[in-house]
């Protein structure tokens, strides 16, 4: 999957810092672009690429690749422990934390504004 950007070292930073993330590969392309991608730490095949936008019509969808939708999901087997952290490092939560049947959730914005789910799963 991949997540268009304005900046690699600032996404880079978010992801690793603020969402704990593990920087996965950072290898230069040429032409200042880079090949970016990471993961949730114990992610095994699951990762982002981190795309740097390269014109105006990529430029136009950072932060909303999705119509103001929750795209990205991101589970957790410690909500309480996740939210505290993501909450220390400045992440933006939309809402407060709820139960619902399928487990505990809520909404958060990344660096851009691309709308996340943090959830820990009922059967955690």
């Amino acid at each position: 999957m991949a997540v268009v950007v304005r900046d690699y070292d600032e996404a880079i930073a978010f992801y690793t810092n603020a969402l704990g993330f593990d920087l996965r590969e950072d290898t230069p392309q040429g032409d200042e672009k880079r090949w970016v991608t990471v993961a949730p730490p114990g992610s095994k095949e699951t990762a982002i690429l981190l795309a740097k936008a390269d014109s105006p019509e990529q430029e136009a969808r950072i932060g909303d690749q999705t119509g103001g939708r929750v795209g990205l999901f991101l589970n957790t087997d410690d909500f309480a422990r996740d939210h505290t952290h993501m909450l220390e490092h400045g992440v933006k939560f939309l809402e407060e934390p709820r139960h619902e049947p399928y487990g505990t959730v809520a909404v958060f914005a990344d660096l851009y504004g691309n709308r996340w789910d943090l959830i820990e799963p009922r059967d955690q």
